[in-house]
């Protein structure tokens, strides 16, 4: 009891602080996308899907919220009731929540496995290792799903190795002379970048559908259609290597133009998962080899930041952007 006592007077680092803050403010979103979803489900497979990440979220918010209750930290506005309306019509059939679970799954997970090795208190460092574990176990059941249903494509097989082999000196050529087959690698990353997009594109096109505000509705389309020349062109690579990719699920987006979420709500989330895109792209680069290949992931990067940098404006302007913590602002001080 004494050990734990010193810890949990231990103040909180950048990090902790920062990787909660993100944590509180995605999942206090997540809570009420999760609880609208369930009110338009009909299949029993994917409700039991919906809420089980549901009570993760509520979950991870109420530790969290102990966490800052222990350090006199102010509680995120984050999301409240005012960001939804329930009694909204059915956006998305039921398909769609699953691809929906796995692409935020994915997001949550980049967010909770960089947090782990940063955290050092053993309250926050032991919050840390169970929401990775917590999520995993929500990704293979959202695996086990979606492969029992047919809803998605595995990753595409390739053959294995005869022997070891060493790379020659076109393995970097991707526009000029004779260019390689892709490696096991480019190919996980695009198929990675495929689906995540596949499901980023849906929402994106419901959320113009619903949009209030003309601003963020340009921007959503603007979205729409950015994500949808990418998801082609990353098809493309697949296409000419002779491996299928998964479907635009396009389809699985009602007629519905009621918003079941407010601007801010819709907003927040794209720009969110937008910036997650970014680490994407960097981890895809990470390990591309083909100039052709690496270009495309660059061009990408460039069109996200944009839209993210566009979209930060518009929370800004409407007031909607909570300020994570900071560090103390010397020159002011020092002005005063």
């Amino acid at each position: 009891m004494e050990e734990k006592n010193s810890q949990q007077l231990e103040k909180l680092t950048s990090a902790e602080m920062g990787k909660l803050w993100a944590t509180y403010m995605g999942n206090s979103m997540s809570k009420w996308i999760l609880t609208y979803f369930l009110r338009h489900v009909n299949d029993k497979d994917v409700k039991h899907l919906l809420e089980h990440a549901l009570r993760l979220s509520e979950e991870f918010l109420e530790t969290i919220t102990r966490i800052f209750e222990i350090d006199t930290f102010p509680i995120p506005q984050g999301f409240t009731e005012e960001d939804v309306n329930l009694d909204a019509p059915r956006l998305f059939e039921d398909q769609f929540y699953v691809h929906y679970l796995k692409y935020a799954s994915k997001a949550g997970m980049s967010l909770y496995n960089v947090a782990v090795p940063l955290m050092y208190r053993k309250d926050v460092k032991d919050f840390f290792i169970h929401t990775t574990y917590a999520t995993i176990e929500l990704i293979e059941e959202i695996n086990n799903i979606l492969m029992k249903k047919g809803f998605i494509l595995k990753p595409p097989s390739i053959p294995v190795p005869e022997k070891v082999k060493w790379v020659e000196q076109d393995f970097l050529n991707g526009y000029f002379g004779h260019v390689r087959p892709m490696h096991a690698l480019e190919v996980t990353h695009l198929y990675d970048n495929i689906e995540n997009n596949i499901a980023s594109k849906a929402l994106i096109l419901a959320f113009s559908q619903v949009a209030q505000q003309e601003k963020i509705r340009e921007l959503f389309i603007r979205g729409t259609n950015m994500t949808q020349k990418a998801v082609e062109t990353y098809m493309h690579y697949l296409g000419e290597a002779s491996l299928p990719s998964p479907s635009f699920i396009d389809h699985l987006v009602t007629e519905s133009t009621v918003p079941p979420f407010s601007d801010k709500l819709m907003l927040f989330h794209k720009v969110d998962m937008f910036s997650m895109k970014i680490r994407s792209f960097g981890n895809s680069a990470a390990v591309n080899g083909r100039h052709d290949i690496g270009f495309m992931y660059t061009r990408s990067l460039v069109n996200i930041t944009l839209f993210v940098e566009d979209g930060v404006k518009i929370m800004i302007n409407n007031g909607w952007m909570e300020q994570p913590p900071e560090v103390i602002d010397r020159k002011k001080l020092l002005s005063e």
